[in-house]
């Protein structure tokens, strides 16, 4: 795991709250020079900590005001319709996020749709018609609150996992 020192820490708990603030701002705010914020950051993302930005888009105003928690259970539960499952679903229009869990089932879907009617007609006419698609479970969202900063584990206690190998950005993520 990256070492994350409480410089780090404040940087990155910084960009979680507006990653689309100057270089100088984040540094003002932190106490250090731009320079070595700018330092930092680089180092965060070839570090793999810092993996991108995302714009947050207010879904209702797009139109897909009801979004739900999905639970689908595969069978049988093999590597090769599990992989299969996670390409197709993801790539699904209605489908926000894909979590592949452990458990009773094998994906919680993030979906977000129109209405009600829309929801039933993904969960009847796209999910329960795969052939690998054994059970689903809907929960509609009331609400969906996140945290604004998530902070890095105390040092010593999250231990050395190995981390599974994601995509990240060279480029600068504050270049203003």
């Amino acid at each position: 795991m990256p070492s994350v020192d409480e410089l780090d820490t404040a940087i990155l708990a910084e960009l979680q709250r507006d990653a689309r603030q100057t270089n100088r701002a984040v540094a003002a705010a932190v106490g250090i020079a731009p320079t070595t914020a700018l330092d930092r950051v680089r180092g965060l993302i070839r570090r793999g900590v810092i993996r991108g930005a995302r714009l947050e888009v207010d879904l209702a105003a797009i139109g897909r005001g009801v979004q739900a928690l999905i639970a689908v259970r595969i069978r049988p539960p093999s590597r090769a319709n599990i992989d299969g499952f996670r390409t197709w679903a993801i790539e699904l229009p209605e489908v926000v996020g894909v979590f592949v869990v452990a458990g009773a089932e094998d994906f919680l879907l993030h979906v977000a749709v129109a209405d009600n009617e829309a929801l039933y007609a993904f969960v009847i006419d796209r999910l329960t018609e795969r052939p690998e698609v054994a059970d689903v479970r809907t929960s509609v969202v009331y609400e969906h609150v996140r945290a604004a900063v998530v902070r890095p584990e105390p040092s010593g206690s999250a231990g050395d996992r190995p981390r599974r190998p994601t995509a990240s950005s060279d480029g600068p993520i504050i270049g203003k």
